[in-house]
Order: structure tokens, then sequence, then C-alpha cells
């Protein structure tokens, strides 16, 4: 795993520690010499895991729609800023120059880009690992409505599984490398619907 494409919150939340994590997580990135990927801001979490894996020497990749640049948040410091005509592109950008992904404190838009690479992972678009830094419990009642999901049949277990999750970001990384695809015959089948 050379890069890992990291979603997160353009602002920094109520809780210091999400900054603080940001921070780490970018440290532990640079010092594993793997390349951040990430949506080109330099507001909020996304910018602090951006700045903390520059400032330790690493390699940070953005990429950013061109409406947010005409906004003026992007961060002009990174290693390369990739700037595209939507969110769709941005998204597909990351996710190729990516061999894994972060989810990290974040809203709507970090669910989002979570979810869906999630399932393409489940559609077997991908064999990329998919990964929440759950700091402070931030993602525990996520993590709990996915189980609800398997028990009532609704997610295969297996799937569930897929998303790892871990509080520190080191040890997160190591789960990361060694994460094993599963491998499922076709997810959907006529017996199944």
């Amino acid at each position: 795993m050379k890069s890992v494409a990291v979603y997160c919150g353009s602002s920094a939340g109520t809780n210091p520690l999400y900054t603080e994590m940001a921070q780490e997580m970018g440290r532990v990135l640079a010092e594993q010499s793997m390349t951040l990927v990430y949506g080109g801001g330099r507001v909020g979490l996304m910018g602090a895991v951006a700045d903390s894996v520059l400032a330790h020497g690493g390699q940070v990749i953005g990429v950013i729609p061109d409406f947010l640049v005409a906004k003026e948040v992007e961060h002009r410091g990174v290693t390369e800023l990739h700037i595209v005509k939507s969110m769709h592109e941005r998204k597909l950008l990351m996710a190729d120059l990516a061999d894994g992904f972060v989810a990290m404190p974040g809203g709507f838009g970090t669910l989002e880009e979570l979810f869906e690479v999630l399932t393409w992972g489940q559609l077997g678009l991908h064999k990329k690992p998919v990964a929440l830094l759950n700091v402070a419990g931030f993602y525990d009642h996520l993590l709990r409505a996915l189980d609800h999901m398997a028990d009532e049949g609704l997610l295969r277990r297996e799937n569930r599984h897929q998303l790892l999750s871990n509080p520190d970001p080191s040890n997160l990384l190591t789960e990361m490398l060694a994460y094993q695809p599963i491998a499922l015959e076709k997810w959907l089948t006529p017996r199944t619907t």
C-alpha cells in the first residue's frame, strides 16, 4: 500500500482530539512513506492531515472540484493538486490514485465517500482496504447500525467485515496492510432476491 485516501471533515469539529488525530494520521502516513490522497482543501481536518504529512516530509495529492477552488479553499502547498470539474470526477480520481481508504470524523460528504468505496468493494470493482479511524468512538453508532443491517439480513456478514476500524492510526494502517479481500461469488443471485 503506497497511497491512502483519507476522507474527513472540512471543519475541525468540536473535539480537539479530532485535529490531534488528523495530525497523527499525517505523521504516520509520512513516516511509512505512504502518499496521502485527499480532497485538496486547506481547512478543517482535511487541512490538518495534509499539513501534517507535509510537515513530516511526506507526499500529498489533492483532488478538488473547480467550484471549491473558486471559493479559495484549495491547499496550494501540496505536492500535486488536481482540479476537476465535478464531485463525481473527484471521487473517481481519488479512488484510482489510492491503494486504500480511511474515513476519519466528518459529515455527509465523508460518509458518502466512505459508503461509495465500500459499495464498489462489495461489487468487486476494487479489492482495496476500507477503514474507519474511530477517534474517541466517533463511529461507534455507525458500526452498531451496520451490525443491525447484518442481523436483519440486509447486509452480508462478510461485507460488514470488509470495513476495518481502529482508534489508532498506526494500528489501523497495520490492519489495512494485512487486509485480505473477501472472495464471494456473485453477491446477488435469483435465490436471494
